[in-house]
């Protein structure tokens, strides 16, 4: 199970940041995909998901209920919407329990600073952050706000809770898209929706591709994978069609479309013991991959924007921060206009056009 999200799509300042999560679990009878009824057999064989549903084949929540909660908990990890988990002004305690700790479960290490979280993730495997003079020497320590003894206390609940459910947390990845990336690939493509899509997709085919490395398969892995792979991702605006963009970024198969809609878009390919299936639906968030997915983008970017701000402190010690929306990231660039001007940074490195 692959999830897919966001943060930062609407700013004018600082990255957008896309993630994705992939579990590997193993099903068990009274999964809620075979009680709604998910996907249809015949004769053993797996045909197209109902046109109605678009639940999961396992509920994850339900699996890991004893470690994870969908709410913000003092003794679980909270798995959510980063849009529930944190408000700016908060702190980032819930966000760090949550992506700190799980990716501690994959990397069998914490993440003790920005750097580290980066090269884990390889959220920045082109280096593109060391071009921009906020980023010099910005490595802070990780956590910021969580208590250090209680992530080791929630990566060990956590690491028990998932072996013993049949659940591993297999890979956690990220991609930040910083302003003068965003803008040529939203020049590329025609629309920021667009550069959103294929940032998104691209990562899956890279996330899918690791996959295949792990188990040690060639360029044609999807015939020798004997498990189905289930993606959700967070829909992109108000787009409804994504089959041309998957079969740009999957060129070797042919992509079916299932159905596409307002609530939900899905399609998929693949050999029946191998299924790839990919939805793209409305609050994708309420499945655990992607909402980790999302906790993961926002962690990321909220950092990113840690170090933006505290450059520009440096040399304007009154200016107030900003989170980078476009009222406010319209203040925020008159106020640093002139220190701009005499350190000679190129507006296409700061600002977002769309």
């Amino acid at each position: 199970m692959i999830g897919i999200d966001e943060a930062g799509y609407g700013p004018n300042l600082g990255p957008l940041c896309v993630a994705a999560t992939a579990w590997h679990v193993v099903e068990k009878p009274g999964d809620r995909g075979q009680e709604t009824g998910n996907e249809r057999r015949h004769g053993g064989q797996v045909l197209a998901p109902t046109a109605t549903s678009i639940a999961p084949p396992v509920d994850l929540y339900t699996r890991l209920a004893d470690i994870v909660a969908s709410q913000p908990s003092d003794h679980r990890i909270a798995i959510a919407d980063s849009k529930v988990l944190y408000k700016p002004g908060k702190g980032l305690s819930h966000l760090e329990r949550g992506v700190l700790s799980s990716l501690a479960n994959v990397i069998g290490r914490p993440a003790t600073s920005w750097q580290a979280l980066i090269e884990t993730t390889g959220a920045d495997h082109n280096g593109h952050r060391l071009a921009l003079p906020w980023h010099d020497n910005f490595n802070t320590m990780l956590p910021i706000d969580a208590d250090p003894q209680v992530l080791l206390d929630l990566t060990a609940r956590f690491t028990t809770a998932c072996g013993f459910s049949d659940i591993k947390l297999h890979d956690v990845q990220a991609r930040l898209v910083f302003p003068h990336e965003l803008n040529r690939l939203t020049e590329h493509h025609g629309t920021k929706g667009a550069a959103l899509s294929h940032v998104s997709i691209g990562l899956l085919r890279e996330m899918m591709d690791r996959l295949a490395e792990s188990v040690g398969v060639d360029s044609t892995w999807l015939t020798a994978l004997t498990e189905s792979i289930y993606v959700t991702c967070d829909k992109h605006g108000g787009r409804n069609r994504y089959g041309a963009l998957l079969q740009h970024h999957f060129p070797d198969d042919w992509i079916e479309t299932i159905d596409e809609s307002r609530p939900a878009s899905r399609y998929q390919w693949g050999p029946p013991e191998a299924r790839v299936q990919v939805c793209f639906r409305t609050k994708g968030e309420a499945e655990l991959p992607t909402a980790l997915a999302s906790m993961t983008a926002k962690y990321h970017r909220e950092l990113a924007m840690r170090a933006l701000n505290a450059f520009w402190q440096q040399h304007l010690p009154d200016l107030k921060p900003t989170a980078g929306y476009p009222v406010d990231a319209r203040r925020f660039k008159a106020d640093i206009a002139a220190v701009q001007c005499q350190l000679r940074i190129d507006d296409a490195d700061l600002w977002r056009n769309r």
